[in-house]
């Protein structure tokens, strides 16, 4: 559990004596200086903006590499991990999908191997469940073949292609005529992960503090606080409630907010996130039996996302999809969530507006989907012909921070960005960290804290 220093403030003035509190509450206005309008609420070496798994897991490195340093990480929420960290399908991916040799591949890869390692020291529940991508359909085997081959030059571990005998003892109710089984592919709760990696960072001396919107990170001004304070800690970070934060470098883990985290400190708007929001059906528990491990289709290279896929949860239920449509609010789960500047922002892109026109049927193929889940689940029967439309209920919602180019690309790998100047020079922004970002978390914070010291030259 993570406890606010507003709270723990709390907490401390109702357990001293009346004798103590008054050391304490003394030492507490201390500790908070007033600058200009905000107030000083600390002064570290490296801050960490983004409290999701990936800037979780890079503060968690970062300390544990350079323990004399002093790190904070801020989180807007009152919570870590509260939205795409919390809202995802719980997968620990193999690293079938991406191409030899490229950054994602390699990250995913090792990710896993550190991820199930990490679970196992730190007593986290997973399950090593296995994953069939299945084809239905005799054009799809040459794609099936390609991907089994892209697997293997991945170093993917068991990876085999099996047959229509092979799918059935692996998974009684699913139909396919030729699979990639994927026995290392597994699921865990990713929320408590990244839970975990906060409380490690904790332990080892970093701050938490939550309830802090970064909405400006600016070049101290000489006038505003002490000279030597200036020189030491030239950056600081305000929060939209008047709060101040003092660092000499700083990382931004921003995911759904990464690109305007950029532009609040002079670096570039592009890429552009576009939310996607990705709603999920749940098997009712009477019909559970049917699914025993993960089941994805086999990608159509036509289409920018995966498809809906079965997905067993570590609590016992399953999941089933999800669709893929433009979110109208970057944190909106709900059909009808609406905040006019997140839309505005996407509408008028073009970059959107041109993967739009590139894949229009699709598109409308998805938002109907999502409206009338009958045609969801007829694309599900497609796998286990026993399911039915009574069988599924509406499930959760995740929404995924989608890095467009003012192409309408995908920017399908890691984009790193800084500036130059004073603040420019002396911030690293993680500008897309894109699916399988929980996979790859712990091998990807070890690449973020490689560019952090290379850049900053910690």
């Amino acid at each position: 559990m993570y406890v606010s220093s507003r709270l723990y403030s709390a907490i401390m003035i109702r357990t001293l004596s009346a004798s103590a509190r008054t050391v304490f509450l003394v030492r507490q206005a201390k500790s908070v200086q007033l600058v200009g309008r905000h107030r000083h609420s600390g002064s570290y070496d490296v801050v960490v903006v983004g409290g999701g798994i990936v800037g979780l897991a890079s503060a968690r490195e970062l300390i544990l590499r350079h323990p004399t340093l002093s790190f904070a990480l801020l989180e807007k929420e009152k919570e870590l991990s509260m939205h795409q960290s919390g809202h995802n399908s719980g997968v620990i991916h193999s690293g079938i999908y991406y191409t030899p040799g490229s950054l994602k591949a390699q990250l995913c890869v090792r990710g896993a191997t550190l991820a199930y390692d990490y679970c196992q020291k730190k007593n986290i529940p997973f399950k090593r469940c296995g994953k069939l991508i299945v084809a239905t359909e005799r054009e799809e085997i040459p794609r099936l073949k390609a991907l089994y081959e892209r697997g293997m030059k991945n170093k993917v571990r068991d990876l085999t292609i099996v047959d229509a005998r092979g799918i059935r003892e692996r998974e009684p109710f699913c139909k396919g005529i030729m699979a990639l089984d994927s026995p290392y592919t597994g699921i865990v709760d990713w929320r408590r992960v990244a839970l975990r990696y906060g409380k490690d960072f904790e332990e080892a001396g970093g701050t938490v503090t939550t309830e802090f919107e970064a909405a400006d990170i600016t070049a101290m001004r000489e006038s505003s606080v002490r000279s030597s304070e200036g020189l030491k800690y030239p950056i600081a970070i305000r929060s939209s409630k008047g709060d101040e934060v003092h660092c000499r470098y700083v990382l931004t883990c921003g995911g759904l907010y990464s690109d305007r985290l950029s532009q609040i400190s002079g670096c570039s708007p592009e890429p552009r996130i576009v939310p996607f929001r990705g709603d999920y059906l749940v098997l009712k528990p009477e019909k559970r039996y049917l699914v025993r491990g993960n089941i994805y289709p086999v990608p159509d290279p036509r289409f920018p996302f995966l498809g809906v896929h079965f997905t067993p949860r570590m609590d016992g239920s399953v999941w089933l999809g999800p669709n893929a449509v433009l979110a109208f609010k970057r944190e909106g789960y709900e059909l009808f969530d609406l905040n006019i500047r997140d839309l505005t922002d996407a509408l008028s892109f073009r970059g959107l507006q041109r993967l739009v026109l590139k894949n229009i049927s699709y598109g409308l193929g998805e938002m109907y989907r999502g409206v009338f889940i009958g045609s969801q689940v007829k694309i599900l029967q497609k796998y286990i012909p026993e399911l039915s439309l009574s069988d599924v209920v509406r499930g959760p919602s995740g929404v995924r921070a989608q890095a467009l180019d003012v192409d309408g690309n995908l920017v399908d790998d890691f984009v790193f960005d800084g500036g130059v100047g004073e603040v420019g020079s002396r911030v690293l922004h993680v500008r897309n960290a894109p699916s399988p970002a929980a996979t790859s978390s712990l091998a990807i914070a070890e690449m973020i804290a490689n560019e952090v010291e290379s850049r900053f030259s910690l």
